[in-house]
Order: structure tokens, then C-alpha cells, then sequence
């Protein structure tokens, strides 16, 4: 088992939901985020102020999956995410101890599903 994250621009997150269902991934987390990268960041001007923005809105993922679904899952991200300039995201990998379904108790990859 493992527990995918991936961090993805906003204007790209149903580009990556679509892919997902089509490989049939369909459970997932998914929350907004802060955050600066290589992209560092830009100015923008409010009122005649000059406003440096270091952080930018992403789309933070947590998918877990069983190993049989590791690549697709992955293949999938990266195909609905990717614009090729900096600031397409990261994706992270873990291994996953162990997992409980708290309406059945079943665990590991059962309750993954």
C-alpha cells in the first residue's frame, strides 16, 4: 500500500480528476494549499502598493492506493497535470503501514478497496 501526494496547479486539477477516473481511481483527498517552489513567486500592485506574493495557491492530493494501482495512479497525475513550465507540482510517494476502514474494520488493502 501506498499513500500518493501530489501538490498540482489549480487550473489543472479536473485535467487530473479526469485521468484518474478513467483508471478508475476514484477515492482521494483533496485540499487547497499554499505554497513556492522554483516559481518563487511575483509583485502585484493594490491601491498603488506594491504587494510581493511569495506563495501560490496549489491543489494538495492524498491518494492511497494498493501497489497494483501505484503506476496508473501516478501516469494519471502526471498526464492531467503536466503543462511542461515550471510550477506543474510534485508528487510524493510513501508507503502506507497500515489502513482501517472505520465502518467495517477491515484492514490493509481491503480497505483501501
Amino acid at each position: 500500500m501506498k499513500l500518493i501526494i501530489a501538490y498540482v496547479q489549480p487550473a489543472q486539477f479536473a485535467g487530473v480528476k479526469k485521468e484518474l477516473f478513467i483508471r478508475k481511481v476514484t477515492k482521494m483527498s483533496v485540499m487547497n494549499a499554499v505554497g513556492c517552489g522554483q516559481q518563487m513567486g511575483y509583485t502585484e500592485t493594490y491601491r498603488g502598493t506594491v504587494k510581493e506574493v511569495n506563495l501560490r495557491s496549489k491543489i494538495r492530493l492524498e491518494i492511497a492506493v494498493n501497489e497494483d494501482y501505484v503506476d496508473t495512479t501516478i501516469e494519471g497525475i502526471i498526464k492531467g497535470a503536466r503543462t511542461g513550465k515550471i510550477g506543474d507540482g510534485k508528487i510524493f510517494i510513501i508507503d502506507l503501514k497500515e489502513c482501517i476502514r472505520i465502518r467495517t474494520g477491515a484492514k490493509g488493502g481491503d480497505a483501501i478497496g
